[in-house]
């Protein structure tokens, strides 16, 4: 097994609708040492799996997250954790790591399946430093008032011609009206900027 060891133990913070994806919802991540948060776009179905769990709710059927913990709880197979390994063109890509009787294995995951399944069997979530900094921003900058930015989103060759100083206030105003994943990709592109 290979996990990575350069990472940071993050957490769910709460989940909201998508304002970029028509249909998809935004899993808010938090480091829990630290100030960084990490939008992550997930379907419809996997919004729902996962606010059940965290309002504590009993569906009367078991959903397919609940289904697969089942499984793999019957079969003596214990979820040590979830490790967000990569991000690549706005795709996270983690694995669920399982314990059975001393021996781990990595099983290649959907992140938001990973997640969905972390949050049933209270495993740790973590994810790769080198992740977090290129995917993740500041929790001081939902703190920012709305600096009279218009409210309408920008397409990307737009914010490309943006000054640094445009594109910090579209990310304060992004994350004012919790458009997280917008913001994530104009702070990929300050970035790219700086390197």
């Amino acid at each position: 097994m290979s996990v990575n060891t350069d990472r940071v133990r993050v957490k769910v913070l709460g989940i909201t609708y998508s304002h970029l994806q028509q249909g998809a919802f935004v899993l808010l991540l938090a480091e829990e040492d630290g100030s960084r948060r990490i939008p992550v776009v997930v379907g419809t179905a996997e919004a729902q799996s996962i606010a059940i769990r965290m309002e504590n709710l009993e569906p009367p059927r078991p959903m397919t997250h609940d289904l697969i913990v089942s499984i793999t709880e019957r079969c003596g197979v214990h979820v040590e954790e979830v490790n967000i390994y990569r991000f690549d063109k706005g795709i996270f890509y983690s694995t669920l790591v399982l314990n059975r009787d001393g021996h781990l294995e990595e099983i290649d995951s959907r992140t938001s399946d990973a997640i969905a399944i972390a949050l049933r069997t209270q495993s740790p979530i973590y994810m790769a430093s080198s992740v977090l900094e290129v995917a993740g921003f500041e929790a001081s900058q939902l703190e920012s008032k709305d600096d009279g930015a218009s409210s309408s989103q920008a397409s990307h060759n737009d914010y490309e011609s943006m000054s640094d100083a445009e594109l910090q206030g579209r990310i304060e105003h992004a994350v004012a009206v919790e458009a997280y994943e917008e913001a994530a990709m104009i702070q990929q592109i300050l970035r790219k900027r700086k390197l």
